[in-house]
């Protein structure tokens, strides 16, 4: 299983994303959160101010980061654990620093998600909840159970090595 940290950076009612290269194996040619793998002995914060660093140019304020869920994709050796953050306060202005990775990044705003292609369509969800965005808050929920309407939480280690109850979705 690969696991994985995103951030999400928001900045006058629009999130920040990063367009991935038509050229990448995994997941190409999509709008992504800004993110990257978690190394052998780091935690999701720690990768996750690392790759907001390599890939942005900013340092996050760790201590303003909240985890906004849990996205789980593919199986077997390509199993992706994606955890999701937002990132309230850091430092820098953003540019692409991993022009390799990205082709394009943009801010966009909450209404104009629905019309991008997303890595995962459920980020669109997952950004709508955040409390700058309540206005354009859904009134469903998203469901936290599989396509056979079991919970899978406890299947992922990654999960189960966290002691979070935000919100998760596979």
């Amino acid at each position: 299983m690969h696991v994985v940290v995103t951030g999400a950076l928001v900045e006058n009612g629009s999130v920040l994303l990063v367009h991935r290269r038509p050229t990448k194996r995994a997941y190409p040619d999509v709008w992504d959160l800004p993110g990257g793998q978690v190394e052998a002995g780091e935690s999701e914060l720690q990768a996750l101010a690392r790759e907001m660093h390599e890939e942005l140019g900013v340092h996050i304020v760790v201590e303003s980061a909240s985890r906004l869920g849990v996205v789980h994709d593919g199986s077997g050796a390509d199993a992706v654990h994606v955890g999701v953050w937002q990132i309230g306060d850091w430092v820098g202005s953003p540019t692409n620093r991993a022009p390799d990775e990205h082709d394009d990044i943009a801010w966009v705003g909450i209404g104009e998600l629905a019309g991008l292609p997303l890595v995962h369509g459920v980020l669109a969800a997952m950004v709508r909840r955040l409390p700058e965005f309540e206005c354009a808050r859904p009134h469903q929920d998203v469901s936290d159970r599989n396509q056979d309407g079991r919970a899978t939480r406890a299947g992922c280690r990654a999960c189960a090595a966290t002691n979070s109850s935000s919100r998760w979705w596979d």
